[in-house]
């Protein structure tokens, strides 16, 4: 038996040839403007993709790479910053002065800075103990480092034969002298109250800056003034108290960048200060490594110069020259001499 289908049975969708191609040719316009409009995408990058696209564009690939890796690490910092003051610093700080209309009215304090000399600012302490203040038992609840008023007054700024601001000019002519970095290590010996010692400190990494001190009160000063007020106690300075140029409670294992003595062989017996350099010969680094002795170097010259120069190579040293460098506030200049390990 054969099935017929009627004509009003049969139902579909008859697409001619012509209604093909154009959709087909709308589909490819679409993607197209799709495609496009992804590939232009306006999206905000990181600032590291930025940075790095403009490094690249600048051929600085390295440089990028490199202060990526010191803003995550502090142990690849390089010495690349000058410490002193250079001719614009200068210029810039002469030209705000005369900008500003300043002048010194013949070093006078005027009327209303209060004008108070250390001794009277002390008094006025012990007499009235600030503006605002605590009473009775609240006194000792409030002040987790209490300070004696003699350092609050900085007395012990005036305990050196010259301006305090000349422990600046000490740090940035011994730090651009023997080219260290933050991870650098440094030795001072006798570092007083720190007139020199803070600057390294506050550029040096933690437990990076050694200091061997005899004067109680000096650390006294050093750690309950100095180093809290300068906001420095999170660097943990390796600071001992001790004499006889016994470096021992500083490890065997340290290696110094830097060691150097302002004003302090100038009292000691020639022969301590040998008994220091032969102690510390071992733990300067060679060749790149630097002492610095400041003001005269008479425990050698008192020897005559061949046998300080024989004695110095028994130790592995050698002596480089002599060295001057000018104060940047006053009329200064101060007299360094330079030693070296000139082997391993």
């Amino acid at each position: 038996m054969a099935l017929v289908t009627s004509p009003t049975q049969q139902k579909g969708i008859v697409i001619t040839v012509p209604v093909l191609v154009l959709s087909l040719s709308v589909a490819a316009i679409f993607f197209f403007f799709l495609l496009s409009s992804l590939s232009t995408c306006n999206c905000p990058l990181s600032s590291t993709t930025t940075a790095a696209g403009n490094a690249v564009r600048n051929g600085a690939v390295s440089d990028f790479a490199r202060s990526e890796d010191d803003s995550s690490s502090s142990s690849s910092r390089t010495f690349s910053e000058r410490t002193s003051a250079t001719k614009e610093d200068i210029e810039w700080v002469r030209d705000q002065i005369h900008k500003n209309g300043l002048h010194m009215q013949d070093n006078v304090l005027r009327k209303g800075i209060n004008p108070r000399t250390r001794a009277q600012q002390l008094q006025d302490l012990i007499q009235f103990k600030g503006i605002s203040h605590y009473e009775g038992l609240e006194a000792n609840n409030h002040t987790a480092l209490p300070c004696p008023g003699e350092l609050l007054v900085e007395e012990h700024h005036s305990n050196y034969g010259e301006p305090w601001a000349g422990g600046r000019d000490v740090f940035e002519f011994l730090a651009e002298a023997s080219h260290i970095t933050p991870n650098s290590h440094v030795l001072e010996i006798g570092c007083g109250t720190l007139r020199v010692g803070v600057h390294f400190i506050r550029y040096l990494n933690p437990e990076n800056f050694h200091c061997l001190e005899r004067d109680e009160l000096s650390l006294m000063a050093a750690f309950r003034y100095e180093l809290p007020s300068q906001g420095l106690l999170h660097k943990r300075p390796i600071i001992v108290r001790g004499e006889d140029m016994d470096f021992t409670k500083f490890g065997s294992g340290v290696v110094y960048d830097l060691i150097y003595a302002s004003a302090v062989f100038l009292h000691m017996p020639d022969k301590l200060v040998w008994v220091g350099l032969e102690r510390l010969a071992s733990k300067l680094r060679p060749y790149d490594g630097r002492i610095f002795v400041s003001h005269n170097i008479k425990f050698c010259s008192r020897l005559g110069g061949e046998e300080c120069t024989k004695r110095l190579t028994s130790l592995g040293l050698e002596y480089i020259g002599k060295k001057t460098h000018d104060s940047l506030l006053f009329n200064h200049y101060e007299i360094w001499f330079e030693f070296r390990r000139s082997g391993a």
